[in-house]
C-alpha cells in the first residue's frame, strides 16, 4: 500500500528567491542539515531535467535521486527515488511554489508518496515527515536569512561579510576609450531606500559612449577632482538594504536600470525603485545585456511604432544589442522587417535572427533599395545619426515614423518642419527612463522582456564579455563597428 506525506509552509521570502534555490537540484546539501554531500553525476547541469543527484545523509544512509520535471513558470518540480539504502520504494516526490501576496512570501507544498516493507509505515512516514519536509522548512528559512542563497546565477553562495571597498572605472575627462581608468574606492553602504548589490554583470550601451564622449554633459559632469563613472545597468546580488526599503533580503538575485550613471563598479548602491527581481531561469549576464535593450525594444515596437502583422519596419544596426532584439520580436509580431548593417558576417547574423531582408551598407546609402523592396518604411528605427538624416527622409512611406534612437554617426541636426510635412511624417526621440518612471513600470516591462526570452519572442543575443578593468577596450569594441549582440562587464 503507497503511503502519502503533504506538508506546507509559509516561507518569508519572494517566490523568486525561495526557486531559485530550490530549482538547483543539487543545492540541498548547502541549506538541508540532514545532507552530508551530495553531486550530480555525470557532469549534467543541476537544473537538467533527467539529472540524478547522489548523496548522502549524515546517519550514513545514501540515495540517488533523478529530477523528473521542472517548471519555471509553475514554480514546481517533481523528483523520484532510483537508489537507496533506506527502504523507500516506488518515491515520487512533488516541490510546488505559489506566490503569497501579503507581505510578499511563499508558500511551499511538498509532497510524496511511496511504499515501504510491512510494519515500517509509520516510521518511515515520520522520517519524511519530519526529518525531511519540517526540517527542511525550517533549514531554508534559516538559510535565507543569512543571506547565502544560492541562486546566484551560476555564481556560487553571497558571501556574508560587507565589502569595505570596490573597484570602478572612472572617467575624468571627456574623450575616446583611453580616458577610462580603473580605480579602488570605497563600497558605500546603501541610503535610506537604496539596495546595496554585489555586482556580477554590467551591461555595457551606447549611451555610455555618448556620456564619455561628452555628448550629454549634463547627465555626467566630470573633472580631474571629481570623475564619472558610466554604467546604467547591471545585475548581481543584494548584499544589504538601507532604512525604509521592503521587499528585498539579502541574497536576492536583481537587475537594475536607473537614469543616474555609475554602474561600472564592483558594488554599487542604488535606490529600490531602479531594482527588480531576476526570475531563476535568467542569467546574470543575460540579464545585464537584455535589460535596457530589452525594455528599449518593447517600447519601440509596442509603445512608439505599433509594429503588426504587415508593418513595414526599417531597422539600423540590425545586428547590435537592440537591433537583434527589435528585429526578432518584430518578425514575431508579422512585421516585414529590413535591416542595414556594416558587414556581409553581420548580415548573416541579422538574418538569423528575423531580419527579413539585409543591405550591407558602410556609407549610410539605403532609401532606394528600401522603396525597392516594400514601397518605403512604416516605421524607421535609427541608431545611427546625422549621416542616415537624409536617406532615413526618403526611405519613408507617406504617413511614416521616425524613430531616433541615438546618434552613433554624431548628433542630429535640427529637422525643419517642411522636412516632415511633404509625406505627412512624424518623428520622435525617446528616452527609455521616462517608460520606466516608476518601480511599477519597470517591473512590468521587464516582465515582458523575461516572458519574450522565454517564449522565443527574442532569441539571447551573443554576448561579449570583458573584464571590469578592460572596459576601455570594451568601448574601443564597440566603437569599432565590428560587434554583434550584447557586451557586458564581469567584475
Amino acid at each position: 500500500m503507497l503511503q502519502k506525506v503533504v506538508r506546507s509552509t509559509i516561507i518569508d521570502a519572494p517566490i523568486e528567491r525561495v526557486w531559485a534555490v530550490l530549482r538547483d537540484f543539487n543545492s540541498h546539501d548547502q541549506w538541508h542539515s540532514a545532507i552530508a554531500e551530495s553531486r550530480i553525476e555525470g557532469n549534467e547541469r543541476s537544473d537538467q531535467v533527467g539529472c540524478v543527484r547522489s548523496f548522502t545523509l549524515k546517519d550514513g544512509n545514501r540515495i540517488r535521486e533523478q529530477l523528473l520535471t521542472l517548471d519555471d513558470t509553475q514554480h514546481k518540480s517533481t523528483y523520484c527515488i532510483v537508489e537507496a539504502t533506506l527502504p523507500l520504494q516506488r518515491y515520487v516526490a512533488t516541490v510546488t511554489l505559489k506566490p503569497v501576496t501579503d507581505g510578499n512570501r511563499t508558500f511551499w507544498h511538498w509532497e510524496s508518496t511511496f511504499a515501504t516493507p510491512p510494519g515500517m509505515e509509520r516510521e518511515l512516514r515520520e522520517t519524511v515527515a519530519k526529518g525531511v519536509y519540517e526540517t527542511g522548512f525550517d533549514n531554508l528559512r534559516q538559510h535565507l536569512l543569512q543571506g547565502s542563497d544560492l541562486g546566484t546565477g551560476r555564481g556560487g553562495a553571497m558571501p556574508t561579510a560587507l565589502p569595505a571597498s570596490t573597484r570602478r572605472v572612472v572617467l575624468k575627462r571627456y574623450g575616446g576609450p583611453e580616458e577610462l581608468q580603473a580605480e579602488n574606492t570605497d563600497a558605500a553602504p546603501p541610503r535610506a531606500g537604496e539596495v546595496r548589490i554585489r555586482q556580477r554583470a554590467i551591461g555595457i550601451n551606447f549611451i555610455d559612449v555618448y556620456l564619455r564622449r561628452g555628448w550629454v554633459p549634463q547627465m555626467l559632469p566630470v573633472s580631474a577632482s571629481s570623475p564619472g563613472v558610466l554604467g546604467m545597468e547591471a545585475a548581481g546580488g543584494v548584499i544589504d538594504v538601507g532604512p525604509n526599503v521592503s521587499g528585498f533580503l539579502a541574497g536576492d538575485r536583481v537587475a537594475y536600470l536607473g537614469s543616474v550613471p555609475g554602474a561600472y563598479c564592483g558594488v554599487r548602491s542604488v535606490p529600490a525603485e531602479w531594482v527588480v527581481r531576476l526570475p531563476a531561469a535568467v542569467e546574470d549576464e543575460m540579464a545585464a545585456a537584455l535589460l535596457l535593450k530589452g525594455i528599449t525594444a518593447d517600447y519601440l515596437l509596442h509603445d512608439l511604432g505599433r509594429v503588426q502583422r504587415g508593418t513595414r519596419l526599417l531597422v539600423h544596426a540590425a545586428a547590435g544589442g537592440v537591433g537583434l532584439l527589435v528585429c526578432h520580436w518584430a518578425r514575431r509580431l508579422g512585421a516585414v522587417v529590413i535591416g542595414t548593417v556594416s558587414s556581409d558576417a553581420k548580415a548573416r547574423v541579422a538574418r538569423d535572427h528575423g531580419c527579413e531582408h539585409v543591405i550591407v551598407t558602410r556609407d549610410y546609402r539605403f532609401a532606394d533599395t528600401v522603396q525597392r523592396l516594400c514601397g518605403g518604411a512604416d516605421v524607421v528605427i535609427d541608431g545611427l545619426g546625422d549621416a542616415a538624416r537624409d536617406e532615413n527622409l526618403a526611405a519613408l512611406a507617406r504617413r511614416g515614423h521616425w524613430i531616433s534612437l541615438g546618434q552613433a554617426s554624431g548628433p542630429l541636426t535640427p529637422l525643419a518642419p517642411d522636412a516632415l510635412v511633404a509625406k505627412s511624417l512624424s518623428f520622435s526621440r525617446p528616452v527609455v527612463f521616462d517608460y520606466v518612471s516608476t518601480q511599477a513600470q519597470l517591473a512590468e516591462r521587464a516582465q515582458r522582456v523575461w516572458n519574450a526570452l522565454a517564449e522565443g519572442a527574442i532569441r539571447p543575443p551573443p554576448i561579449e564579455r570583458f573584464s571590469l578593468d578592460a572596459a576601455a577596450q570594451a568601448h574601443a569594441r564597440l566603437e569599432s563597428r565590428a560587434t554583434t549582440g550584447a557586451l557586458v562587464l564581469v567584475p
